[in-house]
């Protein structure tokens, strides 16, 4: 199967600040702590770091609904995992050193044979109009739009067979060596990110 990726837009943006309380509340959400191997010598993180704090993020995602995030196992033992077949990414301001990022999934589309996920990650700060209030941590915050994604994961099945014995016929190796193929997301898998976004959709 051959994986392609779209171009990854990196367009900065300084005018992208919206206030958390009017936003539409994420599907799921978690906080990063941003540490020195995720930046460059400016202390800025390197931009495909940002895909690596969507991938955390989806998958202590799957964590939370006891999914396992890489691999999931058919009766008849068949290993069935993700690969991400597209990656569109807008990258908006730096993140920084020492930062707490709040990264998010916003939205979940199901394909027969793919997920394709919405997400951001964003920077809290306090509101400024509270800086003097002695309460100002439980005020309203200001968030930042930091950068978005749209990231599209296949589901596939892995044909890789084990090593044939002398007693197998050559055919086996051909076998071995077969590439992935693209199969539909398994109906567990479905059912549990379905029921999930319509309990998101009823809070």
């Amino acid at each position: 199967m051959t994986i392609t990726t779209k171009k990854v837009t990196t367009t900065m943006n300084n005018n992208t600040d919206i206030k958390s309380s009017g936003a539409t509340s994420p599907l799921f959400a978690t906080n990063y702590n941003v540490y020195i191997n995720h930046t460059d010598a400016g202390g800025i993180v390197y931009h495909a770091n940002h895909l690596v704090f969507f991938e955390n993020c989806r998958r202590d995602w799957f964590t939370k609904l006891d999914l396992n995030g890489y691999f999931l196992q058919t009766d008849d033992g068949e290993i069935q995992h993700f690969v991400v077949s597209q990656a569109d990414l807008q990258y908006k301001k730096a993140i920084l050193l020492d930062e707490v990022i709040n990264v998010r999934i916003d939205k979940v589309e199901l394909k027969p044979a793919s997920i394709v996920f919405y997400q951001s990650i964003h920077r809290s700060t306090p509101n400024s109009d509270n800086n003097d209030n002695p309460k100002a941590s439980s005020a309203p915050l200001n968030s930042t739009l930091l950068s978005s994604t749209k990231i599209v994961i296949a589901c596939v099945q892995n044909q890789i067979k084990p090593e044939p014995t002398p007693a197998e016929d050559s055919d086996a190796t051909v076998n071995r060596n077969a590439p992935m193929r693209p199969i539909r997301v398994p109906q567990k898998l479905r059912d549990t990110i379905q029921r999930a976004i319509t309990q998101h959709a009823d809070e």
